[in-house]
């Protein structure tokens, strides 16, 4: 099937449609919920395919989490960005690039500013936590106010993070050849 085939297929999912999808799936999609959620957007991932990208590196692994009730067992849970990768992996396929040039090209940062973004909002979970159990110390006072422009700082970063990772990516699906080239000439 041609490129211009695969997009004509698939149903574009705009920005706001996936924060609609993030935040309705924010505790995470099962496998199939994953595809049917693909699906429905005209999507064709298949469960071998969903493995073979988790593999891969280019997405999440799933979190185990347990059932509540006896013999219940877990489940397995895909963060929501995992719709949000799929739908940028699907749109570089369809136009043309391999699973490799994906991997190697495009989402070698995606995955990295993710990881850090959750990380930040561990930290400031962590101290929002103390900080309310000082509240009566009066140096607290300065430190929230530190906290509060960290916080804010984080934010800008990611925010100014990926805007980069994702100039890099258009660039290089406008362009690949060249970027190509500018990596392997500033080596």
């Amino acid at each position: 099937m041609q490129a211009m085939d695969v997009q004509a297929i698939m149903s574009p999912i705009d920005d706001g449609t996936l924060a609609n999808l993030e935040q309705q799936y924010a505790s995470g999609l099962t496998s199939c919920e994953l595809i049917d959620v693909c699906g429905s957007h005209g999507i064709q991932l298949s469960e071998a395919t969903l493995r073979k990208y988790v593999q891969l590196g280019l997405l999440p692994r799933s979190v185990r989490v347990g059932r509540k009730g006896k013999h219940k067992g877990s489940l397995g849970l895909y963060p929501a960005r995992a719709i949000r990768q799929l739908v940028r992996i699907k749109e570089m396929m369809a136009k043309s690039y391999t699973i490799e040039e994906i991997r190697r090209d495009f989402l070698f940062m995606r995955t990295d500013i993710e990881q850090l973004e959750e990380t930040l909002g561990c930290i400031f979970q962590a101290l929002t936590k103390v900080l309310k159990q000082r509240r009566q110390d009066t140096s607290t006072v300065v430190v929230v106010r530190e906290v509060n422009q960290a916080r804010k700082q984080s934010r800008e970063l990611v925010t100014q993070l990926s805007s980069i990772e994702s100039r890099l990516t258009t660039r290089a699906s406008v362009a690949p050849v060249s970027v190509g080239f500018a990596r392997a000439s500033a080596s």
